[in-house]
C-alpha cells in the first residue's frame, strides 16, 4: 500500500478531505471562486472539470495552502486545514503534483526523488510502480519525455506516502498515448490505496475513470454526481462535453449544483 493509511470495507468513513463553502480569488476585488463545495472519500477518484476559467486549478491552489481562501474552510482528516502551508500538509498525508515547472530538469531521477523532505516509502516501491524511472535514473529530468517527467513528479509526491494525491490537469500538453499511460498509472496509485482529487481538461477520460466527479463553472458547483453518470447525462454533454465554451445562465444567484441520481 502506497498510503500511511488504510480503510476497512466495513467502515462507513467520514470524507477523508473536505471543502465547504471555498470562496477566493487573486485580486482583492475579484473573486474565481464563489462557495464551492467539493468531498472526497476514502479510496475515491473524484475529478473537477469545467471550462477554461471555471477556477479548477484555483480551487487546488486554495486545497494545497498555495491561496488563502476568502471565505469557507477546508478539512483534511476531519481537521480544519485551511491555509497551512504546503510542507506541513504533505507531512500531513496531503501530496501535490502541479501542472508546471514539477521536476527540477538539471538533475537527474535520482536527484529529484531524493530531494523530498519527508519519505515515507523506499525507492523500491517507487521503481515497481515506475519502472520506465527506474531505466533512467541518472538521466536528467529535463531530457525526459513529457509523460516521463509527469511521472517523475507523482513519484515524488508518492515518496511521502500520502492519503490524497492533487493533481492539476495530469495529462496537459501530452500525446494521446502519454496521457493514457499517465491515466493508467494515475488508476494504479489509487488501486495501490492512495485516494485521488484531480482537476483534468480530457473530461471524457476523467470521468471515465471516477468515482464521483464534480462541474465547475464560473467558479460555483454546477454538477456533481459519480463520473460515468455525468459522463453520459445529456445536460452535461449539451453543456459542456458537446464542445460549447462555457456553461451559459450561471448568475450571481446560481441555484444549487444539480445530483445526479
Amino acid at each position: 500500500m502506497l498510503s500511511r493509511h488504510t480503510w476497512a470495507s466495513s467502515q462507513v468513513p467520514e470524507a477523508l478531505l473536505e471543502a465547504r463553502g471555498v470562496t477566493a480569488g487573486y485580486r482583492p476585488d475579484v473573486d474565481i471562486l464563489h462557495g464551492v463545495d467539493v468531498e472526497i472519500y476514502p479510496g475515491e477518484i473524484v475529478t473537477i472539470v469545467g471550462p477554461n476559467g471555471a477556477g479548477k486549478s484555483t480551487f487546488i491552489r486554495v486545497v494545497i495552502g498555495l491561496l488563502r481562501p476568502r471565505s469557507g474552510c477546508v478539512f483534511f482528516n476531519g481537521d480544519d486545514v485551511t491555509g497551512i502551508r504546503p510542507h506541513i500538509l504533505v507531512r500531513r498525508g496531503i501530496g501535490y503534483v502541479a501542472q508546471r515547472d514539477n521536476v527540477f530538469p538539471s538533475l537527474t531521477v535520482d536527484e529529484n526523488l531524493d530531494l523530498p523532505a519527508t519519505r515515507a516509502l523506499g525507492l523500491d516501491e517507487i521503481w515497481s510502480l515506475f519502472p520506465r524511472l527506474d531505466e533512467r535514473r541518472r538521466q536528467a529530468a529535463g531530457t525526459l519525455s513529457g509523460g516521463e517527467r509527469q511521472m517523475l513528479a507523482m513519484a515524488r509526491a508518492l515518496i511521502a506516502a500520502p492519503d490524497i494525491l492533487l493533481l492539476d490537469e495530469p495529462s496537459a500538453g501530452l500525446s494521446p498515448v502519454l496521457a493514457d499511460a499517465i491515466f493508467e498509472k494515475i488508476a494504479e496509485i489509487n488501486a495501490a490505496g492512495v485516494s485521488i482529487l484531480m482537476v483534468e481538461q480530457n473530461a471524457r477520460r476523467a470521468l471515465g475513470m471516477s468515482t464521483r466527479a464534480y462541474v465547475l463553472d464560473l467558479g460555483r458547483n454546477r454538477f456533481e454526481g459519480s463520473g460515468p453518470d455525468l459522463l453520459h447525462d445529456p445536460k452535461v454533454i449539451d453543456l459542456y462535453l458537446g464542445g460549447t465554451a462555457r456553461i451559459d445562465n450561471v448568475s450571481a444567484s446560481a441555484p444549487k449544483p444539480e445530483r445526479l441520481p
